[in-house]
């Protein structure tokens, strides 16, 4: 079994709900076993004219493939209504893997570990609460670490713990 970080996002409609419902889709494919961090607020990142962002970090583990995974969240992207049309722009829901153990790996559709995850803050203060110990298998530090050190300025405020 491989430990996959995920991060959702949203900032439309019922943020909480969409952001409920993925999780629950996922874990129907993943398996139970699975660590919630709490409901995040941050402002936008990217494009700043919309509205705030609800983010939260899964994590489970599992024996599936990254490409299967990428698949999997897409399909689950679609389900919930996510239509791709600007980059950074608002949506219904997001998910990012983040990291797929300490696999290091990059194809036209999948980077891994997530290439600007230590750039931003909205991921890795969620990320802290789940896994603070866990070791960027790129960078060499810690999550707990990459926070300290993270450039970006927005603030990230808790919205909803977990239940």
């Amino acid at each position: 079994m491989t430990s996959l970080f995920l991060l959702l996002g949203g900032n439309l409609g019922d943020r909480v709900l969409y952001l409920e419902e993925a999780a629950a889709r996922l874990a129907a494919v993943f398996g139970k076993s699975c660590q919630y961090s709490s409901f995040y607020e941050t402002a936008a990142w990217g494009v700043e004219d919309q509205p705030a962002f609800l983010n939260q970090v899964l994590l489970f583990e599992t024996d599936l493939a990254p490409q299967q995974i990428l698949e999997t969240t897409q399909r689950v992207e679609q389900e919930l209504g996510r239509i791709r049309k600007e980059r950074w722009g608002a949506r219904v829901i997001d998910i990012d893997l983040l990291f797929y153990g300490q696999e290091i790996l990059q194809t036209q559709t999948l980077h891994l570990p997530h290439p600007q995850l230590h750039l931003r803050r909205f991921t890795l203060v969620p990320l802290a609460e789940v896994a603070p110990d866990f070791v960027h298998p790129v960078l060499q530090k810690t999550v707990t670490q990459l926070l300290a050190e993270c450039p970006d300025d927005l603030e990230v405020s808790l919205f909803r713990t977990a239940e």
